[in-house]
Formats: C-alpha cells, structure tokens, sequence
C-alpha cells in the first residue's frame, strides 16, 4: 500500500519542515554563540556577531538587469555588498569586484533555507512572497525591502507577495495608492514606499541612445506574451502565429522566462510545429536589449516588456483584450482597474480573434498612426520615477535606512 501526499499538503508539510529547522538550528546556534561567551570569560568574539550590512538576494539570473547596475553602484561607492544567487550561471559569477561579494548559495528551497537564517542589515530582493511560502523572515534580519522589477501594476504578484516586506521600492507614483489600499484592506502596518524607479529602464535607455535604432529595412513583428491561462498563447495557440506568418513580415516570438517552467509542454509542441525559418525565430536571450531594438511593433498581453518596449523605443504596440482573471493574484482584493489595462488604449491597438485575419493592416495602422505619442508620454510620467536617477535613487535609500537601522 502506497502513501499518496497531494502537491498541496507536500509544499505545506515542507514549508512547515523548514520552519521547524530553522528554529531549531537558531536556538542551537544562540546556546553555542552564549557558551562561547561563558567559557571566553564574558568576551564574545566578533565573528560570533558578524554580519552583512548589505544583501541582494535573486531568484533567477534574469533579474540581473535589476541589480547588475545596483551593483556597480555600491562598488563605485566603495561600500560592501553580498550579492545571493539562486542561478549557477548569473553572469554576476563572472564579474569582478573589490567590494562586493558574488555567490551562488543553491537553488530552490536550499537557498531558502539559507536566507531563513541569514543574518544582515538590510536585505534587497525582487522575489515576491517573503513569509509566506519556504522563505521566511530571518530573526537576524533587520530590514527587507523589495525592489520592483517591471513597469507595472504593483498588485499583478501572486496573493501577498510583498505584505511582508517594510518596504516596496516603487516605479512610480500610482504603485503608491495600490500598496496603501491592499494594506487597508488587509489591516497591515504601513510600509516604507519611495519612489526609485527602475535601474534596469535606465539602463535600457542609455544604451539605446548610445547604440540607436537598427536600419536594416525589414519590418519586424515581436511576439513577447506573459505566461498562464490569461496570457497569449493560452487564448490563441498557434493561430497568431499562423496570423503573423501571413502578414510577410519577419517574425520574433520571445516567450516569457517562466513559460520555460511552467508551460514548457506547450512551448514545446508549438517550437515543434512553427520551427525556425527564414521568416521566424524563436529568441532566448537572457537580455531582451537587442530583439526589442530591432523590433518596429510589440505584440504581448498584460506583460511588462510592453513598457519597456514603447517607453524606451518610443514604438507602438499590439494587445490582446485584457481578460485577466485576477484571483490569483493581490489584485483580486481591490475595486480599481489596473493601470495597465487603462493605460493600453493610449498606447496601441487591442486584438481579439476578430482581428486576427487582418493583423497585416492592424499593424500597419499602429506603424502609421501618430497619435500613441501623447499617450506614450502620459505613461512616462506615471510610472517611470526619478529617471536617469534610479541607481542612485536606490543606493541612496538603503544607505540612508542602514544608517538609520544601527543608530536607532
């Protein structure tokens, strides 16, 4: 007879797990640090109380264009960083630094397990769901602070994704009413919320003033959908793509990084009937930089690269009808409409089936048609905060908390 425990109660059961060991391995090492100190004759060593001052914490190496010129900035500084990775290969492994730590501390629960015992000042991460699954709030912690890592609504993570951090690094100031209303209506304390912006769009827009865009004369169409039941190829298979092809014009689908894990079957099946050709390429490139400045027009759904794309590049885009369905996610607990979805209209034409044998003329419409500009700037002005600043916006905020935290 055989012991079947569903994928549900085996996460919980192992959430529970790993709290137990971590409470356990925290009392044991608090009784070894205080015998330590009896049997030195009341003189503690320093490295018995040594900590981080400064952590970055990443769950993927994508984020990389997050944190990488973060980085940079406390190295240029002078100030002591450690840089957590759950990736192998984040390319922060190859840098080279004289003030900031780099190292792979395990993937999945086993880099958990490490941050639920870390001991720092102040931790920086863009990994929604600090307390709430296997990673919990290390009682040698003295702040969390999320960092955003997208141009978009703050309440599109999964239920309580930054509830448990003191503060949410913000893009722009409409996140601020979001954060403060599913705080009031979940009866939570107060978060600190400035406004940085986003380092990796500052970034983005300094090297494409730099490099400018391609000349090559070939009309570019990228498909770069979100992933899950809501996103684009869940609502239209392979028909958009069979849509594309007859348009004639080059086509570039860009999957979403976590469509690789959570539908891979079905990216799979598609790559098998829609293989490369001259007309089409699949792009997995860990930076999007290059297949977003060679693109003229964007086709996503509620994905953030849709800003990225018309903020940095100034180019127009295609979206599907927003259909989301907001009970996973926190905005299922707020009235609002999402700013996404209020601001798309002023920024490209919606799709929907019904446009789908005509997708040659939808886009030549968005390619001719100048009135998205104003819309583009309004968006700018919204969500994109202290631009050109925002390393420095970020640095300088968690300087200031650090010297608040050791002189409180």
């Amino acid at each position: 007879m055989q012991l079947y425990i569903d994928p549900g109660t085996g996460s919980m059961l192992f959430t529970v797990l790993i709290g137990l060991l971590s409470a356990g391995v925290y009392a044991f090492r608090s009784f070894f640090i205080k015998l330590r100190f009896a049997f030195s004759g009341g003189h503690q060593e320093k490295a018995a109380d040594a900590c981080d001052e400064y952590v970055i914490f990443t769950d993927d190496k994508r984020y990389w264009n997050v944190f990488g010129p973060i980085c940079d900035e406390f190295e240029a500084r002078g100030i002591g960083l450690s840089y957590f990775t759950a990736s192998p290969d984040d390319p922060a492994l190859e840098r080279s630094y004289d003030h900031v730590h780099c190292a792979f501390i395990g993937e999945g629960n086993r880099a958990f397990a490490k941050l639920n015992m870390l001991k720092a000042d102040i931790v920086l991460s863009s990994t929604p769901g600090l307390d709430v699954y296997q990673w919990k709030r290390s009682r040698d912690v003295k702040w969390y602070a999320h960092i955003l890592h997208a141009i978009s609504d703050a309440t599109l993570y999964r239920m309580f994704g930054v509830d448990f951090y003191d503060a949410v690094l913000l893009a722009g100031e409409y996140q601020v009413g979001q954060i403060r209303a599913l705080e009031e209506v979940r009866g939570l304390p107060p978060k600190e919320l400035p406004i940085v912006g986003l380092s990796y769009m500052d970034r983005m827009a300094a090297r494409y003033q730099e490099a400018g865009p391609c000349e090559d004369g070939v009309t570019t169409v990228l498909l770069a959908p979100s992933w899950g039941a809501s996103a684009i190829f869940s609502l239209y298979g392979g028909d958009i793509i069979d849509a594309l092809l007859e348009t004639g014009y080059h086509v570039v689908i860009r999957p979403h990084p976590q469509s690789m894990t959570s539908e891979k079957d079905m990216i799979d099946r598609l790559r098998t009937d829609y293989p490369n050709s001259d007309q089409l390429e699949w792009n997995f490139d860990n930076d999007n930089f290059e297949v977003l400045r060679r693109s003229d027009i964007l086709i996503s759904d509620f994905s953030g690269v849709i800003f990225d794309f018309t903020l940095v590049f100034d180019r127009p885009v295609i979206y599907t009808e927003p259909s989301l369905d907001k009970a996973p996610y926190d905005a299922c607990w707020l009235s609002e409409e999402l700013w996404t979805f209020d601001t798309l209209p002023r920024i490209g034409r919606v799709l929907d089936m019904d446009k789908l044998g005509s997708m040659k003329a939808l886009i030549d419409d968005c390619l001719d048609n100048p009135t998205f500009q104003a819309g583009r700037d309004r968006a700018r002005a919204e969500c994109w905060g202290c631009r050109g600043e925002s390393v420095k916006a970020t640095v300088d905020y968690l300087v200031a908390k650090h010297e608040e935290l050791v002189s409180g």
